[in-house]
């Protein structure tokens, strides 16, 4: 009876001590941070400066875009020497694959299928025609990773690049002393851009563009659009008007050449148009 006595209590002291209420803790899964690094098509320049700031929206697979609600809303990232993040930002897990959406400069969509922005009509100053610029890129279908994601941004907008060349009765150097002005007419300067496909739409009322002066040309940005045959470049020289009129179609992430050969023609002056070339192809045209 002793023996059946001992026995029972050592098997209830072993029950006790296998039974603890302590549960027993679950692996935590390791937060990844989501960092990006970008590079740039564009027809003019080719890397972004200190202090610019991009919006970012990432969107787990299979969800789209939608202007709030994402994984990640327009979070700010501002470049330095490295893109950092106004707040740090972590992949959903470990498996999630997500698309990546990025667009300059930096604002508050309210809408991401027709969010509003405008080119300056007067570029004529650097900070204006830097003002104009307006980049979008997307990477699909990313897995999760510690490194960057890189994401190629693309020029939404035209590149007009005009240049003034010295024709019969001029040199380089007359005309260099010469007052010259430069418009780009009949241009809508209001953009509606689709921040999930990039695709632009031109809108408002035409008005002229001054370009900048970048000393052996004239350049500025242009929303895509087509323009029907009208006075298209008007260049005055010391006051005296000569207009192209010409229908143009001004292309996305594309520069487009227009070379003015000014000739000067009974104590008068006179343009000649040279050929464009968009995209390998030469257009042609005159002024009156």
């Amino acid at each position: 009876m002793k023996k059946f006595f001992f026995l029972a209590v050592f098997a209830a002291t072993m029950i006790s001590c296998n039974n603890t209420d302590e549960p027993i803790p679950t692996p935590v899964e390791e937060k990844i941070p989501i960092n990006i690094s970008t590079s740039i098509t564009r027809v003019t320049d080719s890397a972004f400066e200190s202090g610019d700031k991009v919006g970012i929206y990432v969107v787990n697979e299979p969800n789209e875009l939608v202007v709030s609600g994402n994984h990640v809303d327009n979070m700010g990232f501002t470049y330095s020497t490295k893109w950092t993040p106004d707040e740090e930002i972590y992949w959903k897990d470990q498996t999630t694959k997500a698309t990546f959406y990025c667009y300059y400069p930096y604002g508050t969509p309210n809408s991401v299928t027709a969010y509003k922005f405008s080119t300056k009509a007067d570029q004529s100053t650097l900070a204006n025609y830097k003002a104009s610029e307006f980049l979008w890129g997307k990477t699909d279908s990313v897995s999760p990773t510690e490194s960057a994601v890189p994401i190629t941004v693309n020029h939404m907008f035209s590149n007009a690049l005009v240049v003034v060349e010295p024709g019969a009765g001029f040199t380089a150097e007359s005309l260099a002393a010469s007052n010259v002005e430069v418009k780009i007419c009949n241009i809508k300067t209001d953009a509606s851009i689709n921040l999930a496909t990039g695709v632009v739409s031109a809108s408002g009322a035409p008005t002229s563009v001054t370009p900048l002066y970048e000393g052996t040309y004239y350049r500025a940005l242009i929303v895509p659009q087509t323009v029907e045959e009208s006075a298209l470049i008007i260049v005055t020289v010391d006051g005296v008007n000569y207009t192209l009129t010409k229908g143009f179609t001004f292309k996305a992430n594309t520069q487009h050449r227009f070379t003015v050969t000014v000739n000067k023609v009974n104590n008068g002056v006179n343009i000649g148009i040279g050929g464009w070339q968009i995209d390998d192809t030469d257009n042609g045209g005159s002024a009156e």
